[in-house]
């Protein structure tokens, strides 16, 4: 139980650092709120591949791990858009 915790907040944090890396321009998001969208991404990735089949492979799980990723970077597009005031965000401007 430990170690699949631990395993997600490692895997969450390198998904959600690459996907801030892959998506253009700056992102006003802090370390906090990167590993909890990483985290996020990597569950309902899990989730998804699990149902398709993509974690009963020997080795590395080549296409789970591109799935998570593409959830993580929509993940990280649909927070730097919905943080008001921000860059990139569509909230309200100021004078």
């Amino acid at each position: 139980m430990i170690g699949a915790i631990v395993s997600a907040i490692v895997i969450g944090a390198i998904i959600g650092a690459l996907a801030r890396l892959i998506v253009p321009g700056k992102q006003n998001m802090s370390i906090g709120l990167t590993l909890v969208v990483g985290i996020v991404a990597a569950l309902i990735g899990t989730l998804i591949g699990s149902m398709l089949g993509l974690t009963n492979t020997r080795g590395i799980d080549w296409l789970l791990h591109i799935l998570q990723l593409a959830l993580a970077v929509v993940g990280v597009l649909l927070v730097t858009r919905m943080r008001p005031g921000k860059a990139g965000g569509t909230g309200a401007t100021r004078p």
